[in-house]
C-alpha cells in the first residue's frame, strides 16, 4: 500500500490533473524499473501470523532494519510504520506482510541485487527472533480474525469501506500479497500503447506467477486466489479499464475516469480524514463534505491515484499488478517480463500486434481463467500457455535488444532473469500446480509443510 504523497501545490484549473500525470514523460535513457514485493512473516513455531508489537512481531523486524541497516523511520500516530533509504522504503500491508518498495534502478540486475540485499536484510534479523517470512500470493491457512489490522489511519478507514463494496475486500487488505514493477514512459503515445499491452498481457502475467491456491488451509479452487479477490472486490476501482482500447484514449481519459472512483480519505497534518465514497469531483468545486468549502492539493489527487486498483495503474508511471507473490527467482522474473515487452520499440510493438483485435469480453474472460486455471486456461480458442510462450519470447527477444550486462560483464544482457518462467512454458505447470501435487502427494494434506519449502 502507498505511503502519503507530498509536494503538491493547491489545484486551481482541471487542466492539472492531466499535467500532473504528464509530468511523468522521460526520455528513454531516463527509464527506470521500481519493483514492490510483499510477504507474509509467520512464527517459526505455530506458525501463527505476527503481530504489530512485542519482541517477536512486525515492529521488531522494523527495528531490526532501522538499528542494523541503517533505515530511516516513518512514523504514524506514534507507531512505526516504516522505514526509508536510498530511494526504496519498507512499508506494511494492512495485515501485517511487509512489503519492499524498491528505488528506480536503471537494470533488472540492479532491481534483483535490491531484493535479495533486502531478504538477506529481512531473514538476518527474523532468524533471531524466531520469525520467518514465506512469498504467496495468498495466506494459506490464517483465517480473518487471526489477521491484526496495522496502526495506519488508512487501513482503518478503508477496512470499514471495504465491507459496504464487493465481498473481498478484508481479504485483500489482510490475506494475500503480490510483486508489481513499475515502468516509466516516453510521450503520451507511448504510455497508451504500454497502458494497451500492460492491461491485455496482465492475465499471462497471473498465470505464470499463480501460487495461491490455498486458504483457510485447504485447496481453494483457484490457482490465483489473489486474483480472485481482486476480480470481487469494488467494480468502482478494480479492473481492466476498458476504455483504455477506445480511439481517444490519453492522459485526460484517465483522469475522468480517476474522478468517478470515490474517495477513500483526505491526508491533513499527519491525520487520514474520512471522505469514504465522496467525489473527487465535488473536492475540485469545494463541496466536499470531510472539508467543506476546501479545495485539494496535488498531493490529495496523487493521494487519490493510490486508491485505484486496476490491473495497470497509472500515476507518473505505469504500474503493473496481476501477478501473486512469490519466491526470489520470481521476484526478479515479473520486471524482465515486463520491461522485455514494453522498454524495447520492437517488442512493445510485436506485444500489441499479438493482443490489438482482441475485445473486451476476451481480455476480462483470459483474466477470469487465468485466475482458476493458470496456463491450462483457454478463452475464444485463446490457449493460455500458448500465449504465454509466445511472451515470453516477445519478452526475452526485448531483453536482447535493450543488451543491458551484469555481473561485471559475464552476463550479456538480462535474459536469464526469464528463466523461471520459461521453466514453467516448457513444464505446462505454474508454482501453484507443483503445490497443489505436493500437498495430495509428499504433504499427504498437511498444509503445514508449506512454510519450510517456501519460506525464504
Amino acid at each position: 500500500m502507498s505511503i502519503p504523497q507530498s509536494g503538491g501545490g493547491p489545484i486551481e484549473h482541471h487542466a492539472q490533473l492531466g499535467e500532473y500525470l504528464e509530468e511523468g514523460i522521460k526520455p528513454k535513457d531516463d527509464w527506470r524499473i521500481g519493483t514492490e514485493h510483499e510477504k507474509f512473516g509467520y512464527l517459526t513455531d505455530t506458525h501463527a501470523p505476527l503481530p504489530y508489537d512485542g519482541e517477536r512481531s512486525i515492529k521488531a523486524v522494523l527495528e531490526g532494519l532501522r538499528d542494523r541497516h541503517g533505515w530511516a523511520e516513518v512514523n504514524e500516530g506514534g507507531n512505526l510504520i516504516g522505514l526509508t533509504k536510498d530511494g526504496a522504503n519498507v512499508s506494511l500491508e494492512p495485515g501485517g506482510a511487509l512489503e519492499l518498495s524498491g528505488a528506480p534502478l536503471e537494470t533488472i540486475h540492479q532491481t534483483c541485487d535490491e531484493v535479495n540485499e533486502h531478504l538477506r536484510e529481512v531473514k538476518g534479523i527474523a532468524d533471531e527472533i524466531g520469525v520467518g517470512f514465506i512469498g504467496l500470493g495468498a495466506a494459506p491457512e490464517w483465517k480473518h480474525e487471526e489477521m491484526p489490522l496495522m496502526p495506519k489511519g488508512r487501513y482503518k478507514l478503508m477496512d470499514a469501506y471495504m465491507g459496504k463494496v464487493g465481498t473481498t475486500g478484508t481479504t485483500m487488505m489482510r490475506r494475500t500479497c503480490t510483486v508489481q514493477v513499475n515502468l516509466d514512459f516516453g510521450s503520451e503515445l507511448d504510455m497508451i500503447k504500454k497502458m494497451r499491452v500492460a492491461l491485455a498481457l496482465q492475465p499471462v502475467a497471473t498465470a505464470l506467477f499463480a501460487n495461491s491456491p490455498f486458504l483457510e488451509g485447504k485447496p481453494n479452487g483457484m490457482k490465483s486466489y489473489r486474483s480472485y479477490v481482486w476480480r470481487n472486490l469494488d467494480d468502482a476501482r478494480t479492473g481492466m479499464l476498458p476504455f483504455v482500447f477506445d480511439e481517444g484514449f490519453g492522459f485526460e481519459s484517465y483522469v475522468e475516469y480517476a474522478l468517478d472512483v470515490p474517495m477513500y480519505f483526505v491526508y491533513r497534518d499527519g491525520k487520514y480524514i474520512d471522505a469514504l465514497g465522496q467525489s473527487f469531483r465535488d473536492f475540485m468545486a469545494g463541496r466536499l463534505p470531510a472539508l467543506p468549502g476546501e479545495k485539494p492539493t496535488l498531493s490529495d489527487w496523487a493521494d487519490h491515484l493510490t486508491t485505484l486498483f486496476p490491473e495497470a495503474r497509472m500515476k507518473k508511471f505505469i504500474e503493473m499488478r496481476g501477478a501473486d507473490g512469490g519466491p526470489w527467482r520470481r521476484l526478479c522474473a515479473l520486471p524482465a517480463f515486463w520491461v522485455g515487452l514494453t522498454y524495447d520499440q520492437g517488442a512493445l510493438d510485436a506485444a500489441w500486434d499479438l493482443v490489438k483485435g482482441w475485445d473486451a469480453e476476451t481480455r476480462q474472460g483470459l483474466r477470469v481463467a487465468a485466475s482458476e486455471q493458470a496456463l491450462q486456461a483457454e478463452v475464444n480458442g485463446i490457449r493460455m500457455h500458448d500465449l504465454a510462450a509466445q511472451v515470453l519470447e516477445i519478452a526475452e527477444a526485448g531483453l536482447k535488444s535493450r543488451a543491458k550486462p551484469g555481473a561485471g560483464g559475464l552476463l550479456p544482457d538480462e535474459t536469464h532473469f526469464l528463466n523461471a518462467l520459461k521453466e514453467s512454458v516448457e513444464s505446462g505447470t505454474v508454482q501453484a500446480d507443483e503445490m497443489l501435487a505436493q500437498y495430495e502427494g509428499d504433504w499427504g494434506g498437511d498444509l503445514s509443510k508449506i512454510y519450510s519449502a517456501y519460506s525464504y
